[in-house]
C-alpha cells in the first residue's frame, strides 16, 4: 500500500491474475477497496481517507435507499460519530431508556461518562447512510454508487487483490461505465449480512452463534415528541399473558419529522430456522397499543420490513489473505440488544487504523502483522462482551427466565443500571464506576468470542 496518489482511472486490457478481467473491462487501483457504503464501510472509508490513503468506496445502490433498522443511536454510536466529525446538530436527540415490563416502568438516563456522551440520537437509516457516505467522500474517498461488486479478484494462491465490479442495472448514473476490476492490496467486505466476498472465499457463518430477527415500520404519531427510547421487554406472540413470551423486545422512539420508528426484535441462541411469523407478531403487537398513539395503517409510512441480524462474531476470520470483514459482514450485531450501528462504526475505525499502519510498513511480513492487529482489536473491544451476550440469549430463550427477569428484576434500580449498561454497550472499558469495573471483570474471565 502507498499513500494517496493520482491514479483515478487506468484502463487496461485483459489480465491474467484476476477472475474479472477481460475485453471491455478496465482496472481501477487504490490502496484499499471498501465494498458497501453502510455505517461500517463509510466509517472505514472516512478514516482511511483521513489517514491519507487512497480508498474506493463501492455501493450497489444509489444513496438514500432504505434498510431495516431501529434507527436508534446509543452513546456508543454517538462517540464514533463525534470521532468522525459528523455534524449531528439537526438529528433527533434522546435522554435515555424507558424500560417497560412485568408491571414496571423505569426511566434510565444516559449517564455522564468519561468516554461516552450523555445523550443518544435517532436518524432514519436512509438519511444516516447517505450522510456518512457523503462525509467519507468529502474526506477524500472515491465513492462509486450504482456499482455491484460481483466477486473477489484473487491470486493463484487465493489472496484477495481486488474485486470485480459492474454497473448496477437500476442505477441512473452508475459510478463506472462498464465492468471493471478494482484492485487494491487490501479489500474490505462491509456488504452486510450477505457478506458476498467473504462467502466467495469460503468464510461461512457459524450456525452456533445467535441470530436475531427484526421487523419495523414508521408511523406518524403524537409519540414523536417523546424524548426517551422506549423498550418493551415483554414480547408476546399473541394476547399478553395468554400466549408465549418470546426472547426479545419491542421498541418505539422518535426519529424526527413527526415520525416514530416502531419495531420488534427477537433472538435465537443458534442460527436455526424459526417457525414464528414475526410480521404477524408485529401486526398483533401494534394493534394492541393505545389508540391515542395512532399506530394505524393510515398513519403508517411505507410497509413493515424485516431482516436478519448476524450476531456475536458469527463469521470469522475478520482478517486473512487481504480481506477484512466489517459490521454485519463479520457478525458484529450485539446479542444484548440487536444494535449494529455502533459496532459497525467502530469496526470501520479499527480497520482503518490497522490499514494505515500496514501502509507504513516496508515488508510484506510487516504489513501482515499490522493488518493482524484488526481482529485482535475487535476481540479486545467486543470479544468478552459478546460471550456474555451469548449467555444472556441462552437464558432469555426460556420464557420462565424472561418472566422472572421482567417481574422481579426491573424493580431493582441498581440491577437495572447494570443491565442498562450491558444492553446499550454503555460501559467504560477503562476506569469508570463500580458497575463498569464489574463488567470489565466479567468480560476478562469469560472465554473469547
Amino acid at each position: 500500500m502507498t499513500h494517496r496518489e493520482d491514479r483515478r482511472t487506468a484502463p487496461t486490457g485483459a489480465s491474467a491474475d484476476g477472475p474479472g478481467s477481460g475485453a471491455g473491462a478496465e482496472d481501477l487501483s487504490a490502496d484499499v477497496v471498501v465494498v458497501g457504503a453502510g455505517p461500517a464501510g463509510s466509517s472505514a472509508a472516512y478514516h482511511l481517507a483521513a489517514c491519507g490513503l487512497d480508498v474506493i468506496l463501492v455501493e450497489r445502490h444509489e444513496l438514500g435507499r432504505d434498510k431495516v433498522c431501529g434507527d436508534g443511536l446509543t452513546p456508543s454510536a454517538v462517540r464514533e460519530l463525534v470521532r468522525m466529525g459528523v455534524d449531528t446538530s439537526t438529528w433527533q436527540r434522546n435522554r435515555g431508556l424507558r424500560v417497560i415490563g412485568g408491571g414496571h416502568r423505569l426511566h434510565i438516563p444516559w449517564p455522564e461518562q468519561a468516554s461516552l456522551p450523555s445523550y443518544g440520537l435517532a436518524r432514519r437509516r436512509a438519511e444516516l447512510d447517505r450522510d456518512l457516505a457523503e462525509h467519507a467522500a468529502a474526506a477524500g474517498a472515491r465513492l462509486l454508487t450504482g456499482v455491484t461488486a460481483t466477486g473477489p479478484a484473487t491470486t493463484a494462491a487465493g489472496r484477495v487483490i481486488g474485486v470485480t465490479a459492474k454497473p448496477t442495472a437500476r442505477a441512473a448514473r452508475p459510478g463506472i461505465p462498464r465492468p471493471a476490476t478494482l484492485r487494491a492490496p487490501l479489500v474490505i467486505d462491509a456488504g452486510g449480512v450477505s457478506a458476498r466476498l467473504a462467502t466467495a472465499v469460503g468464510r461461512r457463518k457459524d450456525e452456533r452463534r445467535p441470530l436475531g430477527v427484526a421487523v419495523r415500520a414508521y408511523f406518524r404519531s403524537p409519540r414523536a415528541a417523546d424524548a426517551w427510547m422506549e423498550s418493551r421487554l415483554e414480547l408476546w406472540d399473541g394476547p399478553p399473558n395468554r400466549s408465549d413470551l418470546l426472547p426479545g423486545y419491542g421498541w418505539l422512539w422518535s426519529v424526527g419529522d413527526g415520525l416514530v420508528n416502531v419495531g420488534l426484535g427477537s433472538v435465537s441462541s443458534r442460527a436455526a430456522t424459526t417457525r414464528v411469523d414475526y410480521r404477524a407478531v408485529f401486526k398483533r403487537w401494534v394493534a394492541s397499543v393505545p389508540a391515542s398513539w395512532a399506530f394505524t395503517p393510515d398513519n403508517r409510512v411505507g410497509r413493515p420490513t424485516s431482516a436478519a441480524l448476524p450476531m456475536a462474531f458469527n463469521r470469522k476470520p475478520h482478517y486473512a489473505d487481504g480481506l477484512m470483514l466489517l459490521g454485519d459482514a463479520g457478525g458484529m450485531v450485539s446479542p444484548f440488544n440487536g444494535e449494529g450501528i455502533a459496532q459497525a462504526l467502530m469496526s470501520g475505525r479499527l480497520a482503518a487504523e490497522a490499514a494505515a499502519q500496514a501502509a507504513a510498513r516496508s515488508t510484506a511480513i510487516g504489513r501482515e502483522k499490522a493488518l493482524g492487529q484488526y481482529p485482535a482489536a475487535l476481540e479486545a473491544e467486543m470479544g468478552g462482551y459478546y460471550t456474555l451476550g451469548r449467555v444472556f440469549v441462552a437464558l432469555i430463550e426460556h420464557p420462565e427466565v424472561m418472566r422472572v427477569c421482567t417481574r422481579y428484576g426491573l424493580g431493582r434500580k441498581h440491577l437495572m443500571r447494570l443491565v442498562a449498561k450491558l444492553l446499550s454497550d454503555g460501559w467504560e472499558r477503562r476506569g469508570g464506576d463500580a458497575i463498569d469495573h464489574f463488567i470489565q471483570l466479567l468480560t476478562r474471565v469469560v472465554p473469547a468470542a
